[in-house]
């Protein structure tokens, strides 16, 4: 089977073909909930599905690829369910997930990213032995669903080395890529010079306005067809900031214009899904993303058409009625099943968050997370300050991200990054504790590839060496151990049910920490919002009793948390 470009659009099979394709991310739902979501997405009237490959969720170790038969079984549950599929296997993806995709390992060791260097590219060669044989196969022209592939991601956003483009692209094609190779970007001179390669495909991407994104992406590339690769028809949220929504109504005018120029459209996103455990990432604010830090949210709803859990939205009957204009074969979408019925579950047997506490490693400036071979989760840092001196100022630099401040046992502060570093009147000798919390690693711009955890102790002027970094396991707490002193503080309990089904579970008491369910880490959870909710997902849960545990980082011991069947956003 052929899937060609031509200056006027697609074709396929020699047929004019228009691509109505919907972004779906697998690492963002459970594999059980997949041929749902897909099938949903054949409801609103698309016959594509579009998605990324995380390649730190697929080696999160060097040399450890594993979980590659979740994308095999994506794709596949695409094609059972009658859709084609599009594939941006990175290396960098942005997506808001975690360092935009890049593994910790290999950011965390200074090696220069997303250039033609070859400690960068080594690696990626290697992921992509692996990766693309189970692509390859499943390609158009070999009787399966993929129809194009991605070299990059919004590269013209970051860079301009054209050698390295040329290296992927070159590398995508010597390992069996024979459907057409694509790139995306934004809709701006620059973008385009810097992301696109000839002879490649280029696509933009954009929100609104496609006249003028389609006039711009011809006047580079008059030769290439009208795609809107990422139509943003919703958008993320950072903790602390509002709920972002767009209209139905809005969003479906742009969409009708789009397809009335000619274009072809992928969705961005037509379901969103969940950033569990601590895959969501983080953003910095500003024009030329250099100012404040600004975490991701746990839910990746972004107010798109198909709703977190699966659920049609207003966006998705808007579309539906615009895209039934070009695709009449739309199939009606399945009821879901019902949700949890509201319950609270009680927690008790509160444990420290020091009976975690094993063999350190000791250095003479504090290691960072990746030095420990850490991701994400917890660190304490503990420093003896020498003496006998009089008060001062205690600075602890480059605090990523957030940092609960112990001296001689007794809690003294909170730190955030962004914030002050400083805590005055520490006399010495004193023992000075520092845990450490990471969050989401920025996903997009010139600060992608960031470490964890604190760079330095200072007293006044003076650094404080020879630091002992202990990597906190809170996946293996010792409960029963009590209680001692101030600090985060783990609770427990049992929800008891009949039949799994999904719902939603928040912390009414909670000010900020983390929830398992069964072992599985829901995400975080934050009392400045905007999300109030942890989306629960049935395949979690089991029939009978399933474990809750509750982390609780700056508040008291939590008594409670409460499930629910309608998501909080907002």
């Amino acid at each position: 089977m052929s899937f060609v470009v031509t200056p006027q659009g697609f074709e396929l099979r020699g047929a004019p073909f228009r691509v109505l394709s919907g972004a779906v991310h697998y690492f963002r739902s459970l594999p059980e909930q997949w041929p749902a979501r897909l099938r949903m997405l054949r409801a609103m009237g698309l016959n594509t599905v579009e998605t990324y490959v995380a390649w730190n969720y697929h080696e999160p170790v060097a040399g450890v690829v594993e979980r590659l038969d979740h994308l095999a079984k994506f794709l596949d549950d695409a094609a059972e369910a009658g859709l084609y599929a599009i594939v941006r296997p990175g290396p960098y993806i942005c997506a808001e997930w975690e360092n935009g995709g890049l593994p910790a390992w290999l950011t965390g060791s200074g090696v220069p990213l997303r250039c033609h260097d070859k400690r960068f590219l080594a690696p990626v060669d290697r992921f992509f032995d692996a990766l693309l044989p189970l692509v390859v196969q499943r390609q158009v022209t070999r009787g399966g669903n993929v129809l194009m592939v991605q070299v990059e991601n919004e590269y013209g956003s970051y860079g301009s080395d054209q050698e390295y483009l040329r290296y992927l692209a070159d590398g995508l094609l010597a390992r069996g890529v024979d459907v057409p190779l694509f790139t995306s970007d934004g809709p701006e001179d620059h973008m385009l010079t810097g992301g696109s390669v000839p002879g490649i495909l280029a696509t933009v991407n954009f929100g609104s306005d496609p006249r003028a994104a389609f006039e711009t992406l011809k006047r580079h590339r008059p030769d290439d067809p009208p795609m809107c690769m990422e139509f943003w028809n919703g958008w993320f949220d950072h903790w602390g900031d509002e709920h972002v929504t767009r209209s139905a109504e809005d969003a479906a005018a742009t969409l009708e214009e789009m397809l009335a120029l000619g274009g072809s459209v992928n969705f961005y996103m037509a379901h969103g899904g969940t950033n569990f455990g601590t895959w969501a990432g983080a953003n910095r604010g500003g024009t030329y993303h250099d100012g404040d830090y600004q975490p991701t949210v746990t839910s990746y709803d972004y107010d798109a058409p198909i709703d977190e859990r699966g659920a049609p939205t207003e966006k998705f009957w808007a579309f539906r009625a615009v895209l039934a204009k070009y695709n009449p074969d739309i199939p009606e979408p399945e009821p879901l099943p019902p949700v949890l019925t509201p319950r609270t579950v009680a927690l008790g047997e509160p444990t420290s968050w020091r009976s975690l506490i094993r063999d350190g490693v000791r250095s003479p400036m504090p290691a960072s997370y990746e030095d420990l071979g850490l991701v994400h989760g917890l660190v304490l840092y503990r420093a003896e300050l020498p003496g006998p001196r009089q008060p001062y100022p205690l600075i602890i630099d480059g605090i990523a991200d957030r940092a609960h401040v112990f001296v001689d046992g007794q809690f003294r502060a909170t730190l955030e990054r962004g914030g002050t570093n400083t805590i005055d009147d520490v006399p010495g000798p004193a023992t000075v504790e520092v845990l450490v919390e990471s969050l989401g690693r920025v996903n997009y711009g010139p600060h992608v590839g960031e470490t964890k955890g604190i760079r330095a102790l200072r007293h006044e002027r003076q650094y404080v060496h020879g630091v002992t970094a202990y990597p906190l396991n809170w996946e293996d707490v010792p409960w029963g151990s009590g209680v001692e002193g101030a600090g985060p503080v783990f609770t427990r309990g049992v929800l008891k049910i009949d039949e799994p089904l999904d719902g939603y579970l928040s912390v009414p008491g909670g000010l900020r920490g983390y929830v398992w369910v069964n072992g599985f880490c829901l995400g975080r959870y934050n009392a400045v919002g905007p999300q109030r909710t942890l989306y629960l997902p049935a395949p979690v849960l089991r029939s009978g009793p399933n474990d809750v545990v509750v982390l609780e980082l700056d508040g008291v011991a939590q008594s409670a948390v409460s499930i629910d069947g309608e998501a909080g956003l907002g």
